[in-house]
């Protein structure tokens, strides 16, 4: 199950009652209205968000623009769509860069949320862009927090200041920033404790703290497994400490979507980044307008294009393109292709960014070491006439080519299947950039895979 998959199902769904219609009137409108009403809460969006959304969609569903149009159906989506991008927050908000160095993030949240590991993603995403950051541990309380802080610096080669757990945080936030400004450190992350439930005594400190070190940001982490417990907790947080943004964790799971549709309309303050798995670059910037995008299965080109700029040889994307220019890809280019995606993130992720592709269609097709390592050996187990040909694949070659590859022929047929996908996937991406819309969307980029 990947993000949002359920809500999307559902809201396609409701879709339908509107696509094959030449005409709608109130009536359809009405109909396809209560659909959509349901598949919201069932996503476990906040009543009141759900109340007013369905308001302002009906309304702008049953004007003339909608209801006189040649494809009614794509307007009422349409409209959704752009409803779904104001709701979240309509663009992306960034970090507020301090004019005076060290910019001051301070990192709230309830425990287990992953605020120590999002503080590292997010230092570590500075980092990237040539900022100098300094992670600061302030949670005394948890044991082995300083250490978990310190192996999070540690991955990303990244300095912590600790003072250990006899001091109080709000001194230790106070020197770690006092260190900051004779070391040179231009972003400071300050890690602060959290509990398993808002208490007054969490509070408190976290109060104590800000008004020592005046943050330029204080972002709130939120488990968005949690649904709309999670709106309640930014509630609260928002309401004693005002919080200036939002981090959305665990998004690459099974969410509902209930935290990402509610959190800016209950509190007023937008999500600024999603942690999207475990591994410590998983942190993407968090855009409205994509993510109603990827919520209704339109695709989240933008993202894949960032993803894959990141990643990919531009000597290679140019290779590859030509190939499939002329629908030539084979054996080779996909596993050349797998040795690159794998810094991407998981395929079922990336099949949720591209437009049409439902976002469980590759959920068996797994990027590990072990598995890349099996499929090499498949390949070169093959004759160069198969590996460009794969469709000659009879079962007395499978059977040598799994012999030769100390594999099982199910192992190769396992294969044969994920690369037909990827073939397709591949092969949307370049019809995609030779229409007008998709031009635009790719602009000066270089093919990406």
């Amino acid at each position: 199950m990947s993000m949002f998959q359920s809500l999307s199902e559902k809201l396609e769904n409701a879709f339908r009652k509107f696509k094959n219609k030449g005409k709608l009137t109130e009536a359809d409108v009405k109909a396809g209205m209560r659909e959509i009403k349901l598949a919201l809460l069932e996503a476990d969006v906040n009543f009141k968000v759900v109340r007013d959304f369905i308001k302002t969609v009906s309304e702008r569903a049953v004007g003339v623009e909608v209801l006189e149009s040649l494809n009614p159906g794509q307007q009422v989506i349409k409209i959704v769509c752009e409803e779904l991008t104001s709701l979240m927050g309509s663009t992306h908000a960034k970090l507020e860069i301090s004019s005076k160095p060290p910019t001051i993030i301070m990192m709230v949240g309830l425990q287990g949320a992953g605020k120590t590991t999002h503080a590292g993603k997010l230092a570590g995403m500075f980092k990237k862009q040539g900022k100098n950051p300094l992670l600061v541990a302030c949670d005394i309380y948890r044991p082995a927090a300083i250490k978990q802080l310190e192996v999070v610096g540690e991955k990303l080669s990244i300095p912590v200041f600790q003072m250990g757990d006899k001091v109080s945080p709000v001194k230790i936030a106070q020197e770690g920033i006092k260190f900051a400004n004779q070391k040179g450190y231009d972003m400071v992350f300050i890690d602060t404790a959290g509990r398993l439930q808002i208490d007054e005594f969490l509070m408190k400190e976290l109060t104590n703290i800000k008004e020592a070190i005046h943050p330029t940001e204080i972002l709130l982490t939120v488990d968005s497994m949690i649904g709309q417990e999670s709106v309640n907790v930014a509630e609260t947080f928002n309401e004693l400490l005002d919080i200036t943004g939002v981090i959305l964790t665990k998004l690459d799971g099974d969410t509902r979507g209930g935290a990402a549709l509610s959190i800016r309309y209950v509190t007023g303050k937008p999500i600024k980044y999603v942690g999207m798995g475990e591994k410590l670059d998983a942190i993407e910037p968090f855009h409205p307008d994509r993510m109603a995008r990827r919520i209704l299965g339109m695709g989240d080109v933008l993202t894949l294009i960032d993803k894959a700029q990141a990643q990919f040889d531009e000597k290679k994307a140019a290779e590859l393109e030509q190939k499939l220019r002329q629908s030539i890809f084979t054996l080779d280019d996909y596993l050349d292709q797998m040795q690159q995606l794998k810094g991407m993130g998981s395929l079922e992720q990336l099949a949720g960014m591209m437009p049409g592709m439902k976002p469980g269609a590759l959920k068996d097709a797994k990027l590990d070491e072990k598995v890349l390592v099996h499929q090499e050996a498949i390949i070169k187990s093959m004759t160069l006439r198969e590996r460009e040909h794969p469709e000659i694949l009879n079962a007395s070659r499978k059977i040598r080519i799994a012999k030769g590859s100390g594999t099982s022929v199910e192992e190769v047929n396992k294969l044969l299947k994920q690369y037909e996908q990827i073939k397709k996937m591949m092969k949307q991406f370049a019809d995609m950039g030779k229409s007008k819309q998709g031009k635009k969307a790719l602009g000066k980029m270089k093919f990406p895979f």
